[in-house]
């Protein structure tokens, strides 16, 4: 490490005692909004929430150390229960957490590889109809505890909004939803009333995670088994946390190194299923809380993982009490402040195939609850569109000298696989000239199809009897043409 990353690394550590006090208040928050989420998705992977706890407090741990974004929370949520539900039921928890471990050394694999590269085909498009889809998901997946209760859950959701909206108004010194959760707290203890509580989530831990490797036969047969899995498991969870740290990066224009992103999260999937947890990623929502309020530096993201922990153990009698209207309200707010709300009036200002990429993105996203299929959906529409733009700039303009009877096609644009046939379809391959030159100065020639579309009307027009002399190739061009055509060596110039 360098002198400059180090004094870097250590300023996202400590920026003085104010940024200090605000990412351990935020990073407190983040575990609050951190608790129901992971319980609900352990009942997605099918396994017990002590599991998703125990990660989720290892993950926070070893990533606020080996991350690459500072006040990234990360935890065992997302769809990476969706792939882990799959083994879980047809192998059991053991399998899961070789899977994990698996997992993390692909991970860890991809970072080497700067396989994060890969990031810079996700358009803005992309990722904006990302983050709407997620606040969508996160306000969805409140619902269920709004209805079929009494107007008392409704009462203190409204009560614990307003703490959180109005509150700021007097005073930001401590977070509106830390204050939120101890008022609806006390009030739940001091007038008893039909509410639901952490506890009615699922059982919290009562004991410390212990180191211990998976009780499963270490054995070819395992292997084939368990690498699928863990192979969908890294790819979704690196694509969920990529995805996160470009909107913290966005939200705090400032840049991180995604490769050490992607080498943290595998060590932390590593230690977790070490520790008897499940594979995790970024947490969009609890990440967005976590920066609105303050976070800004590794610290909170530590806070976030070892406030887990004194919270499952230690202070698990008290926080079994806690509404769950508290975290309802919690996450409505992070829904709220994650949608992005520009991209609204953008769908007017911006192109057209923008928004449409945008907003199949948050579909397929919704339909399928599932970030990864969304994401693929909007980065190959992308594709696509941009594809099907270029291949539009293509032309060919024709000239014709009479005096030495030679007719002359400049094109103009790039040629690749989806403007080739358009590129071909411009020669008239029965021309009269006796010279037929083709002037591609100002084009560019991309792809093998696109060699084979010049070499096929070079031909054609040859064995029309026409005299072919192709000019004015780049050296990239020159290339292609040598490697991918020989026989039109003589036709160049």
């Amino acid at each position: 490490m360098t002198l400059s990353s180090f004094s870097r690394y250590r300023a996202e550590w400590y920026s003085g005692p104010a940024a200090a006090r605000r990412d351990v208040l935020a990073g407190m928050v983040g575990t609050f909004a951190l608790i129901p989420e992971v319980i609900a998705f352990a009942f997605v992977a099918g396994i017990n929430p002590e599991v998703g706890l125990f990660a989720s407090f290892v993950i926070g741990i070893v990533i606020a150390f080996a991350g690459g974004r500072p006040a990234m929370i990360s935890g065992a949520a997302g769809s990476v229960a969706l792939v882990a539900a799959a083994l879980v039921q047809a192998h059991g928890l053991s399998y899961l957490l070789a899977a994990t471990v698996l997992a993390g050394i692909f991970q860890i694999a991809f970072g080497l590889a700067r396989l994060d590269m890969l990031m810079r085909f996700v358009s803005r498009s992309v990722r904006t109809g990302f983050v709407n889809a997620l606040a969508i998901l996160i306000f969805s997946a409140q619902v269920p505890q709004m209805l079929g209760v009494t107007w008392h859950t409704h009462a203190m959701i409204a009560l614990g909004l307003a703490i959180i909206y109005l509150l700021p108004r007097l005073t930001t010194a401590i977070p509106s939803p830390l204050i939120c959760i101890v008022v609806l707290t006390v009030i739940a203890a001091w007038a008893p009333m039909p509410l639901r509580t952490v506890a009615d989530l699922g059982r919290l831990p009562d004991a410390l995670p212990g180191f211990a490797l998976p009780a499963i036969p270490f054995d070819w047969a395992t292997l084939v088994i368990v690498a699928p899995y863990a192979l969908a498991m890294a790819a979704v969870g690196l694509l969920e946390s990529m995805m996160t740290a470009r909107v913290v990066d966005d939200l705090t224009e400032t840049t991180s190194p995604k490769a050490r992103e992607c080498t943290g999260l595998g060590l932390a999937n590593v230690a977790a299923g070490l520790f008897g947890g499940i594979a995790g990623c970024g947490m969009i929502g609890q990440t967005v809380g976590n920066v609105r309020y303050g976070g800004r530096g590794r610290l909170s993201t530590l806070v976030a993982g070892v406030f887990l922990l004194i919270v499952m153990v230690p202070l698990r009698p008290w926080v079994a009490q806690v509404p769950v209207a508290a975290l309802v309200a919690i996450m409505v707010m992070v829904s709220i402040s994650t949608f992005s709300w520009g991209s609204l009036r953008d769908l007017r200002r911006h192109p057209r195939v923008s928004g449409i990429v945008m907003l199949a993105t948050v579909v397929v996203t919704v339909a399928t609850h599932d970030l990864s299929i969304g994401v693929a959906v909007g980065v190959l529409l992308s594709g696509v569109f941009f594809a099907f733009k270029v291949s539009r700039l293509m032309a060919v303009r024709v000239e014709h000298d009479v005096d030495s009877d030679t007719r002359t096609y400049i094109v103009s644009g790039q040629v690749f696989f989806a403007s080739a046939e358009m590129f071909a379809d411009r020669f008239d391959l029965r021309d009269d000239a006796r010279h037929v030159r083709i002037d591609l100065t100002a084009a560019h020639l991309w792809d093998v199809t696109a060699v084979g579309a010049l070499e096929e009307v070079v031909a054609a027009m040859r064995r029309h009897g026409n005299a072919v002399e192709v000019i004015g190739l780049n050296q990239a061009s020159a290339v292609l043409v040598d490697r991918h055509a020989p026989l039109m060596r003589d036709a160049t110039a």
